[in-house]
């Protein structure tokens, strides 16, 4: 095995009991399996069940792998009404088990990975889920950042035309060849930001169905999971994210956005797109969101230079000659679906 795939069980162990209330060995630890970028590990003791989340050892990029911001803005939710795991300890001494880690509650309840829920037995239940994401994603947005203590967890103000200039330089220094599509997209969205609205909430990042834990029996979210590019940002920018990727076709593999396109989705039950955002409106206490078409566009263009960027390093050769393919044609398909959306609902 990997370093990235085990732990020095007696060091943890000893670690664990000194620095955790109520913490007891003898302890196990088992890797969960998926596409984590911090390695998470279920830990079990003679005290109970924990979730272990680790920075991948080794050189890391600045500003990746933040297992610390993770465990900040768990710690800060824990009284709020956004449901997340608790935490008991962070660890940022690399020397006890070869990187920084975590320590928080193991839950135990239902992951889905693919959004149209087939293995849910009723339209009314799915739509009871769907309802269910929109008001956890309401509350997230909710959230008082200055009380809970957040108010720098990210930098305020302008959060459009900020990304909008990151992932433009980003897909340019990466760019494999001219993509036409891409770059009408890219002079469509700077020529219509929307004004600052002033508007900053905290941000998930990556708030989609398989990051969300439902009780056993699916009624409620009990955990909003992998808060790693969790930020300060605009509440819309979440939603749009979410709406986007139900757009996108249907995956049923894990670690993929899973869509919905193409599906009948009253007949599944699950809310239509403009049902979706009316129903997070009313958990929000707001009448409408404006410039839609515009939130939308942008979660396009911010998808599709993150896949640029992913078909920029396997040509490098640090992926796989397949991925490169794979995500060079993502980048043409996805800007052409944000201009045909453009096209059809108009800047509004």
């Amino acid at each position: 095995m990997s370093q990235i795939d085990t732990l020095d069980i007696d060091t943890l162990t000893g670690y664990l009991e000194a620095h955790v209330e109520g913490f007891k060995g003898p302890l196990t630890a088992s890797k969960f399996s998926g596409g984590q970028s911090n390695p998470t590990f279920k830990i079990e003791a003679a005290s109970g069940d924990y979730v272990l989340r680790r920075q991948p050892p080794g050189k890391l990029l600045k500003s990746a792998h933040a297992v610390d911001r993770e465990y900040r803005v768990l710690n800060a939710l824990a009284d709020t009404d956004v449901p997340v795991a608790k935490v008991f300890h962070l660890c940022e001494d690399s020397s006890v088990i070869g990187s920084m880690f975590y320590l928080m509650e193991f839950c135990d309840g239902n992951v889905h990975w693919a959004a149209r829920l087939k293995e849910i037995d009723s339209p009314e239940q799915r739509a009871a889920m769907y309802d269910e994401m929109a008001g956890t994603l309401a509350a997230i947005h909710r959230v008082d950042i200055d009380k809970v203590g957040l108010g720098d967890y990210g930098k305020p103000g302008n959060y459009f035309q900020r990304q909008l200039d990151r992932w433009t330089t980003q897909y340019r220094a990466s760019e494999l060849k001219t993509i036409a599509a891409m770059d009408q997209l890219i002079d469509w969205v700077a020529d219509n930001l929307p004004a600052d609205d002033g508007k900053v909430s905290l941000a998930h990042g990556d708030y989609r169905l398989d990051n969300l834990m439902f009780d056993p029996h699916n009624n409620k979210v009990i955990a909003v999971l992998d808060w790693e590019l969790s930020t300060l940002g605009h509440p819309y920018a979440d939603l749009a994210y979410q709406c986007m990727g139900l757009r996108l076709p249907v995956n049923e593999k894990p670690n993929s956005l899973s869509g919905l396109m193409g599906v009948d989705r009253e007949a599944l039950g699950i809310p239509s797109e403009q049902a979706y955002v009316a129903r997070y409106c009313q958990h929000m206490g707001i009448d409408k969101i404006d410039n839609w078409t515009f939130y939308l566009a942008f979660s396009f263009f911010r998808l599709a230079a993150i896949a640029q960027g992913v078909a920029k390093r396997a040509a490098d050769g640090n992926a796989s000659s397949k991925s490169a393919i794979e995500a060079g044609s993502m980048v043409e398909a996805l800007a052409k679906m944000a201009l045909q959306i453009i096209t059809e609902q108009g800047a509004e």
